[in-house]
């Protein structure tokens, strides 16, 4: 990893599960950031505001500025407004505030986020009209599941095949692992990608989108990461760690 000269992390699974910080996470982050290494956040998730997620991230003990982090919602309001779209938004209850002050009257495209426990047949009935009248389907992630406190739970991704199988369309990702979404988090960085170690659980969502937008790639063993996980990800040319701590001690070696 002698070529690194940042780090792009996933949150969820890489700095913490649920509300709880990783073992050993902190210490990396901030011996990475005394050593002077640049650190930038991307994540799909979807239930939370970007303020929200530099907050709770302090309080496990994080120290990120908002700069830091790229994420979906963000991505597509920004499309929203340079459209002039109005969207039906489906998406969490805690995540509107992001969307404050985006006209949602005839909606003329459907954005889906993670909704978790509204997610019902109305939600996804309603959605559906709407793409069978000509609206095509922006998502804020592909995922089939992330772990939480209490183990695995569905993700976004099923539900936006559903949608897509229903209505005959393919929905325009702007998570992971859309190539734009990992250009758009290190755009600040000025380096090639090559340079840039992307470090997540998810075979799919981390290690697949990063090495197809260029970067460097390495799975951690933590999150939702699953046995046999490996193969995959070192059939993609990316590295393995036990954890997050592992990688930043071996940079800083």
């Amino acid at each position: 990893m002698e070529q690194v000269r940042a780090l792009l992390l996933d949150l969820s699974g890489v700095l913490y599960v649920g509300g709880e910080a990783l073992p050993g996470a902190i210490e990396a982050v901030q011996r990475a950031q005394a050593a002077g290494l640049p650190i930038r956040l991307i994540t799909n998730t979807t239930r939370e505001p970007r303020a929200a997620i530099i907050d709770k991230l302090a309080g496990l003990g994080f120290g990120f500025e908002s700069a830091q982090l790229t994420t979906a919602p963000s991505a597509i309001r920004e499309r929203l407004e340079s459209e002039s779209r109005s969207p039906l938004l489906l998406v969490h209850p805690a995540l509107e505030p992001e969307f404050e002050g985006v006209p949602t009257g005839d909606p003329d495209v459907v954005v889906l986020g993670d909704m978790g426990a509204a997610f019902d047949y109305a939600v996804l009935n309603r959605a559906f009209r709407v793409l069978m009248e000509g609206a095509p389907l922006w998502v804020m992630g592909t995922n089939r599941y992330f772990r939480e406190a209490d183990g695995l739970s569905l993700d976004i991704g099923p539900f936006v095949r559903a949608l897509e199988y229903a209505a005959d369309l393919k929905a325009e990702n702007f998570g992971k692992p859309d190539a734009r979404l990992f250009h758009a988090a290190i755009a600040d960085l000025d380096l090639p990608p090559e340079q840039v170690l992307m470090v997540g659980d998810d075979v799919s969502g981390d290690v697949d989108g990063a090495r197809a937008a260029g970067l460097t790639a390495c799975l951690v063993r933590t999150g939702k990461y699953q046995d046999g996980d490996e193969q995959r990800a070192q059939h993609r040319g990316a590295g393995l760690a036990d954890r997050l701590a592992d990688i930043v001690d071996a940079l800083l070696s």
